[in-house]
Parts: structure tokens; C-alpha cells; sequence
């Protein structure tokens, strides 16, 4: 019954579509970066990048190497909009896109690995069967079907990072609109909706509406009476999303997914104007069902277990950090700090306080001041810069931080050493100081 439902063809209109409005909206992500700024900012400026932990080989290339990398993206984008050596393309990008997430998380962002899985999968969807140029010069490419499965591959996706989300909110500081005043509060300069973003009402509508939304709009879009209604809500809180919080292509990439919700042959009559060949009730069971059903079981249940991890860690992750990303914790907390390292020379007990100025951009330090990861690196860091002058040193900081309406609250052990404990990757790091909730 399974693999007659995963396997039965469909029109591949859905797939077709969204393979162009993917691709123009990735180039324009990655053109945007360079003419706004953002890369000059997040990867040229900085004199190093915080890495995800592991990959700290993973830099910015040097002089305008950054530029021309997002170039190549964007060229890229274009690439899989027209369908030309897409499957290369698409790769390319997603490895590509991997890089620049993976070297720096200061400017992180969930969107940022909501994309880069979307990178992998349409790597490996035949996105480029019809409408495309490949197929035009191939035409033994051309098909305008798919095995269902590809459908419902995006559709669980989603349904995982929306309904993730959703559970999230449902903590004290969303549930008592708090965090939407936090949010909120640096919005008051906007054009025309500045004061009435700072309305208290209006804090609890967004509360609201945020859980229900992210909760029932999978579920809304699949069923035909509410989708027409779930698809024009999605306009409105997407489009809301691009106005206030400045969030890139990612709103408008999380509508061209709504395709996939559509009628096939509505899709194609809006998009491709063309009629279908072949009807969509044909069963083909291929060779590969045993690998493509084991791939999708374990990536499925990668993630649906990975943003479950904060839960098996000590003390509350608002907190700690530790399991927030990659878990669809969006928009859930502010926090800011205040923080200074101390160096001692274990052989003469010489100190020396560091100048952050001196080592981390504004917005770098930023980071340094509260999330524990940062902290960790910097101090790293530090051990590396004065072993290579031949000095064995320890590395001490002193350390408050504030998450969002709350007190500064001492964050950091000030008398363990960061230079010489390792960081835990699957259990609590014992130096960040409990949280005392009370």
C-alpha cells in the first residue's frame, strides 16, 4: 500500500515550477548579499569567522574571494531556474551554500538551514524533466511525471519545520507577549507601522496567530476547502515576515513551496500552459524503492529526533543554548551580555585583559558577550594565538547575560579554565553557570 502510494506517477508540474522560482530566488539571495552589503559585512570585514564548531578550517577566501564565490551562486541560481546542467548546478550550489553556512554563525539564521536542505534535495529531484533547457537539448530527458513521493518529500519537510516551530512558542515569554514586545520594541522608527507595531493588542494577535499559523497551515493547504484561504493567510504572514524583519528571499521562497500544495494540472495551466501526457494513476515500482525508502526513513527521522536533543541536555535551552539550532527555534529569545577575558601565563601568573576591539567586529562581539559556543572559540582562539608566541596560558572570563526581558544573570564559571575544556557536543558543558528559574 505504501509504495504503491510513494511510487504511483504524478504530474510533475508542481516540481517544474518551483524549480525556477527556486533558482531566481537563491540568485537574488546571493546577488542581494554582495550589492547589500552582507557579505562584506559578515565574511570580508571580520578577521575571522566564528565556524560551527568542528569546522573552524572552514574561513572566508581571502581579498575578493568571498565576492566572486556568491557570484558563482547566484550564476548558479540562474543556472537551475533555466534547467541547464541542473543536476551539477544544483549540487554545486547546495555544497556551495553548506560552506557559507558552516563558517560563520554570527549572522545565523534558521532560514539559512531550512535552505541548504532544500539545496540537497532538489539536487536530487529530476527538477529539470520539462521547462528546462536541459531538456531541450536532450529530449530523451523530457517527461512531465514523478513519483509521488517527491511531492510529500517537501510537504513533510515543511509540516516538520512549521509544526516544530509552533510547539517552540509555547513557552512562558511568547505565551505572555513579552517576546513580542522584545521583537517588536526596535521597530518603532518603521515607515507608517512603526507605533502600531508597539501596540499592545497587536502583540497578542502576532502571538496568537504566530503558534496557530505555523501549527495548521500544512494541514490547511493540504485540505481542499481551506486551502484557497490558508494560501492567501500565507501571503499575509509571510509578507509581513519581508516588512518587519527584513528576512530576505526566505518569505517569498516559503510561497513558491505552496505549489507543491496546488493541483497539478492547476499549476500547469497558470505556469506551463501545456497539456499533460500521461495520466497520473500509473503505478511504477523501480529497483531503487528499497534504497529511495531508506533514504528518506533515516533522513525523516534525522529530523524529526535533532531539534528533540535540547530536551536530554541539563537546565532550560533558553538558557544554555545548547540544542537550539537546527531545531526550528525561531524568533523565541533575545539575549545580551556583557563579558571580559583574562589571560593568565600559567609559567609567571602575568595577566592580561583583552581588548575585544583589538580581535571581533561590533556585531561579533555581540555574540561573544552571551552564547556560550562563541565564548568557547574565542577562547580557543586565544590559546592559539599565544601558543604559537610559545606561552602555555589559561583563559578566564567574567560573564552576565540577559535573555530577553529578564535580569543579567552570571552566565560563565569565572574560575574554569576555557583554554582547557573540551567542548560537548551531546551532553551539558558543566561551566555554564544553571539558570536558577524559579
Amino acid at each position: 500500500m505504501l509504495s504503491q502510494f510513494l511510487f504511483r506517477k504524478i504530474d510533475n508540474a508542481q516540481l517544474v515550477v518551483f524549480r525556477v522560482f527556486y533558482g531566481l530566488l537563491v540568485s537574488a539571495e546571493c546577488y542581494g548579499a554582495i550589492a547589500t552589503g552582507w557579505v562584506r559585512r559578515t565574511l570580508v570585514e571580520p578577521k575571522f569567522t566564528f565556524s560551527f564548531i568542528g569546522f573552524e578550517w572552514l574561513q572566508p577566501l581571502p581579498g575578493s574571494g568571498m565576492y566572486i564565490y556568491f557570484a558563482v551562486m547566484g550564476t548558479l541560481g540562474l543556472l537551475i531556474a533555466l534547467g541547464l546542467k541542473y543536476r551539477l548546478s544544483a549540487l554545486t550550489f547546495a555544497v556551495l551554500w553548506s560552506g557559507v553556512y558552516l563558517m560563520q554563525k554570527t549572522s545565523y539564521n534558521n532560514h539559512y538551514y531550512l535552505l541548504m536542505l532544500l539545496a540537497y534535495i532538489m539536487a536530487f529531484l529530476p527538477a529539470n524533466q520539462d521547462a528546462s533547457l536541459d531538456a531541450k537539448i536532450n529530449p530523451n530527458l523530457r517527461s512531465q511525471t514523478m513519483f509521488n513521493w517527491i511531492r510529500w518529500t517537501i510537504i513533510l519537510q515543511l509540516f516538520i519545520v512549521y509544526t516544530y516551530a509552533s510547539v517552540a512558542k509555547l513557552y512562558g515569554d511568547w505565551l505572555d507577549f513579552s517576546m513580542i514586545d522584545v521583537l517588536m520594541s526596535s521597530k518603532k522608527n518603521y515607515y507608517l507601522i512603526g507605533d502600531f507595531l508597539q501596540q499592545k493588542w497587536v502583540h497578542k494577535i502576532i502571538a496568537v496567530f504566530g503558534i496557530c499559523f505555523d501549527l495548521l497551515i500544512v494541514p490547511a493547504l493540504l485540505w481542499k476547502p481551506t486551502r484557497k484561504i490558508a494560501f492567501v493567510l500565507s501571503i499575509f504572514f509571510h509578507l509581513f515576515n519581508s516588512i518587519v524583519f527584513q528576512i530576505g528571499v526566505f518569505p517569498y521562497l516559503s510561497l513558491a513551496l505552496i505549489v507543491f500544495f496546488f493541483e497539478p494540472q492547476t499549476i500547469r495551466n497558470i505556469f506551463l500552459r501545456t497539456k499533460k501526457i500521461i495520466p497520473e494513476t500509473k503505478i511504477i515500482i523501480p529497483k531503487t524503492k528499497n534504497v529511495v525508502l531508506a533514504v528518506l526513513g533515516i533522513y525523516f527521522l534525522f529530523q524529526l529526533v535533532l531539534p528533540l536533543r535540547h530536551h536530554f541536555f541539563k537546565d532550560d535551552v533558553l538558557w544554555t543554548e545548547e540544542g537550539h539550532r537546527l531545531s526550528w527555534r525561531m524568533m523565541l529569545r533575545s539575549r545580551t551580555g556583557r563579558i571580559s577575558y583574562k589571560v593568565v601565563n600559567t609559567k609567571t601568573n602575568d595577566t592580561t585583559n583583552i581588548n575585544l576591539n583589538d580581535y571581533l567586529t561590533k556585531k561579533q562581539q555581540r555574540r561573544v558577550a552571551c552564547y556560550p559556543d562563541f565564548i568557547w572559540q574565542f577562547a580557543q582562539r586565544l590559546k592559539k594565538k599565544y601558543t604559537r608566541k610559545g606561552e602555555n596560558i589559561q583563559v578566564f572570563v567574567e560573564n552576565k547575560v540577559k535573555v530577553n526581558q529578564g535580569p543579567y544573570k552570571p552566565f560563565i564559571d569565572p574560575t574554569v579554565d576555557l583554554a582547557s575544556v573540551p567542548w560537548k557536543h551531546f551532553s551539558h558543558n558543566d561551566w555554564i553557570l544553571p539558570s536558577h528559574k524559579e
